[in-house]
């Protein structure tokens, strides 16, 4: 009788333990979180109000490495006038670890600029907090900083 206690006393405590892990499956959270991340560099050299408005959230805090801080409609605007112009970009050193509805991606960007039609060169380190809403994963924010010299 008492051995059966204990069963079901530890069948109970692994279904209230399994009932607060987050579901769906980590390597494709993973995997998807990292095509984002790939879309939203596309976007960035070519971009588009559409594509960059399904990969930003409307809540989206895009950190600069000079301190700027930009919404969802500046970064969009600034990108659309060519404020914020990527001719090309590059990214090295990407982890992405999904941690339930969020995942935080750092890489390295190196990139070529015309920002206001002046031409430049980046090499900055990246901070991404991407949030799953409505089972899409979408830019909540984003810091950079210049690395150690």
């Amino acid at each position: 009788m008492v051995k059966k206690l204990f069963l079901v006393a530890a069948a109970a405590a692994l279904v209230a333990g399994c009932a607060g892990m987050p579901s769906g499956s980590g390597a494709n959270d993973t995997a998807a979180v990292a095509a984002a991340a790939e879309k939203l560099r596309v976007a960035m050299v070519d971009p588009t109000r559409e594509a960059l408005s399904a990969l930003v959230a409307d809540d989206l805090s895009y950190g600069h490495s000079g301190g700027k801080v930009d919404t969802k409609a500046s970064f969009i605007a600034d990108l659309l006038d060519a404020k914020s112009d990527f001719v090309t970009i590059a990214i090295s050193e990407q982890t992405v670890k999904v941690v339930g509805d969020a995942a935080i991606v750092r890489h390295t960007l190196v990139a070529d600029t015309n920002d206001a039609g002046k031409p430049g060169k980046v090499n900055i380190k990246i901070l991404h907090v991407w949030q799953k809403q409505g089972g899409q994963w979408k830019l909540l924010a984003r810091q950079a900083v210049r690395p150690p010299v």
